[in-house]
């Protein structure tokens, strides 16, 4: 089945792929690979933000990451990578914003994680780094990047 309808069967509208918030690009084909730099979490158009065992639950740990990983799918059809051409989702990188107690990462990461295995299958299934960090870019509450191998045209 096509991506196209395997994310209508999953109830799953894209967002808009966001503009950088610094002087980067979202997304460097290269080599058969598509780099995608890290993706905050929109809900509703809003950031979510807030800290991992502090003032965001588990779940909405999870939600935002889940919303990091539709990010990055936006942002590689937004950088003309159609995802029927994606071969392989490789590697997620998940940055999450947590306390010094916090040892849930792992959990959370898992919202994009199994986003891409939903959305792609067998070849969603990815090698993957969950991290805990003190602070991330305009408070998120995680950020997730990827690598992702894409057909040649």
């Amino acid at each position: 089945m096509p991506i196209e309808g395997r994310l209508r069967e999953l109830g799953i509208e894209l967002p808009d792929a966001a503009a950088p918030v610094a002087s980067y690009v979202p997304v460097v084909v290269h080599g058969g690979f598509a780099h995608v730099s890290g993706q905050l979490p929109f809900v509703d158009g809003k950031l979510v933000t807030g800290r991992l065992g502090e003032d965001v639950s588990l779940a909405d740990g999870i939600a935002a990451a889940r919303a990091c990983g539709l990010m990055i799918l936006a942002q590689l059809e937004n950088a003309s990578v159609p995802l029927d051409r994606v071969e392989r989702v490789v590697k997620l990188g998940a940055f999450v914003n947590s306390t010094a107690d916090f040892t849930d990462q792992p959990k959370v990461a898992n919202g994009a994680s199994e986003l891409m295995f939903d959305v792609f299958g067998e070849i969603g299934r990815h090698a993957r780094a969950a991290v805990g960090v003190s602070v991330l870019p305009l408070g998120a509450a995680v950020e997730v990047d990827a690598i992702v191998a894409v057909a040649s045209d």
